[in-house]
């Protein structure tokens, strides 16, 4: 058996993909037979357990991770788009109440793309248009289909 870094997240993800399954057995039970609360968050859960569950036998069968890196510094580098959408996100939340969902959604999903995918003019007008038809398609699916009342900022007010 290998321990590795692989094979320690693995378990963390099991562990807690077992613990929050357990957690939606006293989600309260539906009135009017509606679909279960525990419904969608099993339906999450169970495909994650079982990503975990591979990746649980490739830490074991393969070399597992890569050699840690020399020092924090190297390592940071080499990590350093997970930090920037961290950022980009905790931007979006904190200019939630000025941008609203739509707005902000936009910016952040086009910076996002832009940050992971490039920066070319060919790729700006792609991640646009990604932008533009995803967030506007979910936002229009769950405030007017659905009745959800989206955070709506100080900038657009539709409500």
């Amino acid at each position: 058996m290998t321990l590795n870094r692989d094979f320690f997240v693995a378990i963390f993800f099991l562990v807690l993909c077992a613990v929050m399954y357990a957690a939606t057995f006293s989600l309260p039970e539906p009135m009017f037979k509606q679909l279960a609360s525990s419904t969608w968050p099993r339906v999450i859960l169970i495909p994650l357990a079982f990503l975990s569950l591979i990746l649980l036998i490739q830490s074991q069968t393969s070399g597992g991770s890569s050699a840690p890196a020399n020092s924090l510094g190297k390592w940071f580098t080499e990590n350093i788009n997970p930090f920037i959408c961290f950022a980009l996100f905790f931007g979006f939340l904190l200019l939630m109440p000025v941008l609203g969902m739509l707005f902000g959604g936009l910016i952040y999903v086009f910076l996002t793309l832009c940050v992971l995918g490039g920066w070319s003019p060919r790729l700006l007008a792609l991640h646009g248009a990604i932008s533009g038809v995803f967030v506007v398609g979910m936002w229009a699916v769950f405030s007017l289909a659905l009745g959800v009342l989206l955070p709506e900022g100080t900038i657009l007010r539709l409500y």
